[in-house]
């Protein structure tokens, strides 16, 4: 299927900033299973955008506002054919001496490790009792009982936690959005010595048949897995999904903190407000934008020099 995705983003700051430098990741991967037919990026005020591939291979451009300006909107739209996969089936998958073996020959350290979110704490160490995970039947089986376990126990609850939550906000009260469930994910997986990484991107709903718990309107995350025979299968503990052709990667990291939708510093002791909208629809349907956003956020700028504040990605993928 071809799908068309539009992904509007508004900065609005008060009084007006002198300048800003932004980098965002909006342009699907193209590889696998998924091809990116065309992207544009258009950003307001008019900016030279340049564009560089990151340690992860996901696609950057970054610009920069050199001209006092109170708002930026950055839209990325893109066309983008998903083929579908036929799901992964635990027959087909290997046991766990296959994955030690794979790993051993192949350079996976990175998704082995903690990362900045998707870390041990004492809390998680508590989840991972509970769910008895350990090294059980094969890999696939394991990962698919976890993928549920996560989403019957976590209620999906947007704004419940901030872009920069650690996994303890979510884990102490079982409520989070679709970053918690994915940070979660991994941190529990890393400790079974199975490589895996987060995916930002965007998920279609079909209709309310699908009873997806992820929002329309805000782009999606979830993470994938090294599977030995398999190699990197998808799970989405949002919703409880293996692999599948709704799912839309557009970059894959360690966790969050490598791919933020947009990053970037302004200068000047302004006030700033973000709001996201997003559309996705098959490609021979009229895309029409929502009429308002579905997530305003007033965040709370770090101080990154005298001159200058950092605006750290604050738009959560919900």
């Amino acid at each position: 299927m071809i799908f068309s995705v539009r992904h509007t983003t508004i900065f609005r700051y008060e009084p007006a900033v002198r300048e800003s430098i932004m980098e965002v990741r909006l342009q699907p991967r193209s590889e696998g299973d998924q091809r990116c037919l065309n992207f544009a990026l258009k950003v307001e005020p008019t900016a030279n955008v340049m564009q560089y591939r990151d340690f992860s291979g996901n696609t950057v451009h970054h610009f920069d506002i050199a001209a006092a300006h109170a708002q930026v909107t950055v839209t990325a739209e893109s066309s983008v054919e998903v083929q579908t996969v036929q799901a992964p089936r635990a027959s087909d998958c290997g046991d766990w001496s296959d994955l030690d073996a794979l790993i051993a020959t192949g350079d996976y350290w990175e998704n082995l490790l903690p990362s900045h979110f998707a870390k041990s704490t004492p809390t998680l160490e508590g989840l991972a009792k509970e769910l008895g995970c350990e090294r059980k039947g094969n890999p696939l089986e394991m990962l698919s009982r976890l993928n549920a376990s996560v989403c019957k126990l976590f209620a999906y609850a947007p704004q419940s936690t901030k872009v920069d939550s650690p996994i303890d906000d979510a884990l102490s009260t079982r409520q989070g959005v679709c970053q918690d469930f994915a940070h979660i994910m991994i941190a529990l997986v890393r400790r079974l010595r199975i490589p895996c990484r987060y995916v930002s991107g965007y998920m279609f709903h079909r209709d309310e048949k699908e009873k997806d718990r992820s929002l329309e309107g805000a782009s999606h995350a979830w993470m994938e897995a090294l599977v030995p025979r398999m190699g990197w299968v998808a799970f989405d503990p949002t919703n409880n999904l293996v692999g599948g052709d709704r799912h839309i990667r557009v970059a894959i990291g360690r966790d969050y903190a490598d791919v933020p939708p947009t990053r970037g510093v302004y200068k000047g002791d302004a006030q700033s407000e973000l709001s996201v909208t997003v559309t996705v629809s098959p490609a021979d349907k009229s895309l029409v934008e929502p009429p308002k956003p579905l997530f305003v956020v007033r965040p709370r700028p770090l101080v990154a020099q005298t001159t200058a504040k950092r605006v750290e990605q604050e738009q959560q993928q919900q």
